[in-house]
């Protein structure tokens, strides 16, 4: 039971993200990529996706970004493209319960 324990912990910490080296520091054009350019990302990131996975020249993800800034806008872009979960906040009444 505990190399199993083990095995299933050293598994999760395996899928831990590590750190971006290259944050901070500016990419081929001499940018560093922000929170607006993180949330159009965001808003792009289904399409960019499945152009990745056909072609080495696009990527998911910018790494030369200037950290939280970016992966909110990324994370926020994201939600709002997804849904974010807004709709079922406003569930409409059906006609049973009135």
């Amino acid at each position: 039971m505990l190399g199993l324990l083990f095995v299933a912990a050293l598994f999760l910490v395996g899928c831990a993200a590590g750190p971006n080296v290259l944050a901070h520091s500016a990419g081929a054009g001499g940018s560093i990529a922000g929170f607006w350019l993180g949330l159009w990302h965001g808003f792009i990131c289904p399409v960019t996706f499945i152009i990745s996975l056909f072609s080495d020249k696009v990527h998911f993800y910018e790494v030369h970004n200037n950290g939280g800034w970016y992966n909110f806008g990324f994370v926020l872009g994201a939600c709002m493209i997804f849904g974010g979960g807004g709709k079922s906040a406003c569930r409409k009444k059906s006609s049973a319960q009135s």
